[in-house]
């Protein structure tokens, strides 16, 4: 069945003449006649049954129906030319297309990313920030790095390493002690984790505590958030230590309690079984296993999962 969409040109002269308000600036943009624009909206507008422009002596000036209509139309073909570079750009290149949950991405893949890089220069990873899983065959993705329980239809799953999150604050809330008893962490307020609502109350559970405010407190959606709020003094918050190695080596957070919020649930890389033909994405993979195997046996302690 025949699409029931404009021509490609009719619509970037539309955009054009939208932008400007104007057929004389969008001709010249164009290099192309103004008489040639004004036949290309009469065009569209008579294919869509709809007035885009009043026309009047002084000029052109969109309607409400061409001002919506030119908004939606230069979101599409600006997303038609990001695709149309992106496929440019790969031309003779292996890319594998990356979904990663983004504070892992930020603190812990990317540092180790050039090793990769160096051991297979003619493979491209692009990384995109996605926190909850989706449907491989709507997207573009090779592979996803998330957090959760490896049940995700049609994919195979390589865990990496679990999160084990643990109370972590600025210095200055520990008020000169080393430590903070869970009661004493009970009467702080709470950062809590979007995509973890329970983290606070299993931590307590953990210990036989029933705080009863043990879920209310600001939410954040990323430990990244989460730890500058802490940074900040707004509150204490359960976090990886090895999302903030760095925070926590400069002294900007302490560990405020050492015990750990143990989990079955990991950091996975998933991939979906019709790609693992690709040599890029096997190669990926088994890097990408061996580096979290090679910290895990480095960090081995009560913090880190096993």
């Amino acid at each position: 069945m025949r699409r029931k969409i404009p021509s490609t040109t009719a619509l970037i002269s539309f955009e054009a003449a939208a932008r400007h308000e104007s057929f004389t600036k969008a001709a010249q943009e164009l290099s192309i006649t103004q008489g040639a624009i004004c036949r290309q909206i009469a065009g569209l507008e008579e294919f869509l049954s709809v007035e885009l422009f009043r026309r009047s002596r002084r000029g052109v000036k969109l309607t409400e129906a061409g001002l919506s209509y030119s908004r939606r139309v230069a979101t599409q073909l600006d997303a038609v030319e990001r695709d149309t570079l992106s496929v440019m750009g790969q031309q003779g290149a292996n890319v594998i297309e990356l979904a990663v949950v983004p504070t892992f991405g930020t603190q812990w893949l990317l540092p180790r990313l050039k090793d990769f890089q160096q051991r297979h220069p003619d493979v491209t990873v692009n990384l995109t920030n996605r926190t909850r899983p989706f449907l491989f065959a709507d997207t573009d993705f090779d592979a996803a790095i998330y957090f959760g329980d490896a049940d995700w239809s049609g994919t195979e799953s390589h865990r990496l390493m679990g999160e084990n999150p643990v109370p972590v604050c600025s210095p200055r809330m520990l008020g000169g002690r080393d430590s903070l008893s869970a009661e004493a962490i009970a009467e702080l307020p709470l950062l809590q984790q979007t995509t973890r609502p329970y983290a606070w109350r299993q931590w307590f559970s953990a210990l036989n505590l029933n705080i009863a405010r043990d879920m209310t407190g600001p939410r954040y959606e990323l430990f990244s958030m989460l730890a500058q709020a802490a940074m900040h003094e707004m509150g204490i918050a359960l976090i990886p230590p090895f999302l903030i190695q760095r925070e926590l080596a400069e002294k900007r957070l302490v560990i405020a309690n050492s015990h750990a919020l143990k989990s079955i649930k990991a950091y996975y890389l998933m991939v979906p079984e019709r790609k693992m033909e690709s040599a890029s994405l096997r190669a990926f993979r088994d890097w990408l296993v061996g580096e979290a195997k090679r910290y895990a046996q480095a960090t081995e302690g009560p913090t880190e999962a096993r």
